[in-house]
């Protein structure tokens, strides 16, 4: 499978006054056409950090980004481009505009991506359509539950039909329960609409729905243990 977003040797150094904090220290990941990546690390790890760097958010201190094989370090019309276009971002905190509908929410998006008019409302009504939120399309943030939220907040990642989808915590503020029927959306939307995902968590329940799982400490990749192997493949399987 193509790999459609890679990240090669990456550093990030946070400057404060004197002090210098090496956040990253040569990381190299990639995700390919449909594959899922659970990627895992205590606080402080370095993942979230990672995570930002390869949505085209921060830019590492050195290092190579590249989407469908194509590096765009160093070029900041290249970022932005590919930050609007290729990438699809869910955050832990949904990030919805309140006073916006959730079909209101994904055509602002869409707007910032370029798509505008009869073209941007029916994407937003595909992508809602996707999640199962049809009946949902005219409520407000307030009028959803927190499941339904995060569901807008996929809609709107897919919205635009970007190359990879990045996903921070995506579970965090979600029971058990509603959580695991978010991350079984993310597998079967990932798998249909071939995007390559990578999910940031602490939740272990984030494997059996993963193709590989990487861990992350103090800036580095480590080795994924055997338990942890074997449960992505269990979950792959099924």
């Amino acid at each position: 499978m193509a790999r459609v977003l890679e990240a090669n040797v990456i550093r990030k150094t946070f400057e404060e006054g004197s002090q210098r904090v090496e956040v990253l220290r040569g990381v190299s990941l990639d995700v390919t056409a449909g594959e899922i990546v659970s990627l895992e690390g205590p606080s402080g790890s370095g993942k979230t950090t990672l995570l930002s760097i390869m949505g085209c958010i921060l830019t590492p201190t050195s290092g190579e980004i590249l989407i469908g094989g194509r590096s765009i370090s160093g070029n900041d019309r290249a970022l932005r481009d590919a930050r609007r276009r290729s990438i699809g971002f869910v955050f832990q905190q949904f990030n919805l505009f309140p006073a916006l509908t959730a079909r209101e929410n994904i055509i602002y998006a869409l707007g910032v991506k370029g798509h505008k008019g009869s073209r941007a409302v029916a994407e937003a009504d595909r992508v809602l359509d996707a999640v199962g939120l049809t009946d949902r399309k005219g409520f407000l943030p307030r009028d959803l539950s927190g499941g339904q939220k995060q569901r807008v907040a996929i809609a709107r990642a897919l919205a635009g039909a970007p190359e990879v989808l990045l996903a921070d915590e995506p579970t965090a503020n979600l029971d058990s329960a509603v959580g695991v029927q978010i991350l079984d959306l993310f597998r079967d939307l990932a798998k249909k609409e071939n995007k390559g995902l990578i999910i940031v968590t602490h939740d272990p329940k984030v494997r059996r729905v993963a193709d590989r799982v990487v861990g992350i400490a103090d800036g580095l990749l480590v080795a994924t243990t055997p338990d942890e192997a074997a449960i992505a493949a269990e979950g792959h399987a099924a």
